[in-house]
C-alpha cells in the first residue's frame, strides 16, 4: 500500500469522533456503571475491577496465572500501519503493567466497508500483528463488525507467576515512582489531526507510543517492584489515584520532574485539548491538592495518554538500577502515608 493511499488519499482520523485512548469513558461514569454490579468472589480471581488495575489475574495453577485485557480504539495517527502498531501495543500494555508476559491476542475490528478500501484493514492488521509478534505473542484470531466508525484493538491473554504480579495495591509508604515514557500523547494528537503538529514531533509521537513496555516490565520485576500501571486514558493524575487508593497511600509528584513530549507545550498554547481530559479533571479535583501548579501543567497532568509508559513503585535503592535497564525513565514521585487527597502536586 502507497504513502498517497495511506496519507494522501485516506487520512484516518477523519474516520475518528474521539481518537485513542481519549475516547475512554470518563472514570467517573466507569465507576458509576459498575457501582450497582453484584461482586462474585473466587479465591482464583486474584486482580479483579475493585482496584482499577490494568488486567484481571485468574490462578489456574499454584505457580501459574492468566493475564486477561483488552483495549480498542478509533484512529490516533492517519496510517493505517502505524494505527495498528499504536493500539496493539496499547493493548499489549495492560499484560505488562501486571507483570506477565503476553501468550496470545485476538483482534477487535470495526470498519466501515464500502467506504474505507479493504487495504486499509490489510495495513492495519499487519500493523497490529508485527507488534503482536515483537511481543512474542501470537494472532489467533478475531472478530469484526461493520462499522461507521474505523476502530481497532486486540483481547491478549498472558501468564504471570502469582508471586511476581505488579499490582495497584502493593505500593507501599517509602516508594518512589519511576516514569517510563514521556507524557503529552493527547494533546500532540490533537494537534496532529488539526494539522498544527511539525513532523519531527509527529515522528517523536509515533515512536513514543509504538514502544512496547515489555523491557519496563522486566526491568520492575527484576528490581523487585510489585506496584506498577500503565498510563492511559485517565492520565498520569488518574492512573496514579488509583494506585493511592488502592494501596492506601497518598502519592506526592514532582510536577516538574514529569518528562513531555516534543511540542507538547507549544500546541496547549495553540489549543490542542481534549475533551477526555476536561472530564479527567473534573474527576480529579477532590483527589487532588495542586499546590501552586499552573493552569498548563494541569491540563499536561490529566492528559488522556494513549500506549503511555509504565508508572512503577519501587524501593528508594533500587531507582538507580531500574533507570539503568530502561532509558528514558524518570523519578517523579514518592508515596507517603494516607492523607487527605490520593495526591500531592509539588
Amino acid at each position: 500500500m502507497n504513502t498517497a493511499m495511506r496519507e494522501d488519499v485516506v487520512r484516518l482520523t477523519d474516520w475518528a469522533n474521539c481518537a485513542g485512548c481519549a475516547a475512554k469513558m470518563g472514570p467517573g461514569d466507569l465507576k458509576a456503571a459498575l457501582a450497582p454490579l453484584a461482586r462474585k468472589t473466587d479465591p482464583r480471581l486474584l486482580v479483579g475491577h475493585e482496584t482499577f488495575d490494568d488486567a484481571g489475574i485468574f490462578l489456574i495453577a499454584p505457580d501459574l496465572a492468566l493475564v486477561q485485557t483488552l483495549d480498542f480504539f478509533a484512529p490516533i495517527v492517519d496510517d493505517p500501519y502505524d494505527f495498528g502498531r499504536v493500539a496493539a501495543t496499547n493493548a499489549l500494555s495492560d499484560v505488562f503493567a501486571m507483570g506477565g508476559e503476553a501468550l496470545t491476542a485476538m483482534n477487535i475490528v470495526g470498519f466501515p466497508v464500502g467506504k474505507l478500501p479493504i487495504e486499509v484493514l490489510s495495513e492495519v492488521l499487519r500493523g497490529g500483528q508485527d507488534m503482536v509478534h515483537a511481543a512474542n505473542a501470537h494472532v489467533v484470531g478475531g472478530h469484526s463488525i461493520t462499522d461507521d466508525e474505523l476502530k481497532y484493538g486486540l483481547s491478549v491473554t498472558g501468564t504471570v507467576h502469582p508471586a511476581r504480579i505488579l499490582s495497584n495495591a502493593s505500593a507501599q509508604v517509602g516508594d518512589v515512582f519511576v516514569l517510563t515514557k514521556a507524557i503529552g500523547t493527547g494533546i500532540l494528537s490533537t494537534a496532529s489531526k488539526r494539522g498544527l503538529l511539525p513532523d519531527a514531533e509527529r515522528k517523536s509521537l509515533t515512536a513514543s507510543m509504538t514502544t512496547l513496555n515489555l523491557v519496563a516490565s522486566r526491568a520492575a520485576l527484576a528490581v523487585g517492584a510489585t506496584c506498577a500501571t500503565d498510563i492511559t486514558g485517565f492520565g498520569l493524575l488518574g492512573h496514579a489515584s488509583h494506585i493511592a487508593r488502592a494501596s492506601d497511600i497518598t502519592i506526592r509528584i514532582n510536577h516538574a520532574a514529569v518528562p513531555l513530549l516534543p511540542g507538547t507545550l507549544a500546541m496547549i498554547e495553540q489549543g490542542a485539548l481534549t475533551g477526555g481530559a476536561a472530564r479527567n479533571l473534573s474527576y480529579m479535583e477532590p483527589l487532588v491538592r495542586w499546590g501552586n501548579t499552573t493552569e498548563v501543567m494541569r491540563a499536561v497532568l490529566v492528559d488522556p495518554q494513549t500506549s503511555g509508559g509504565l508508572l512503577v513503585a519501587m524501593r528508594p535503592e533500587r531507582v538507580a538500577e531500574f533507570i539503568a535497564l530502561v532509558p528514558g525513565s524518570v523519578a517523579i514521585a514518592e508515596a507517603l502515608a494516607s492523607g487527605e487527597r490520593a495526591i500531592v502536586v509539588a
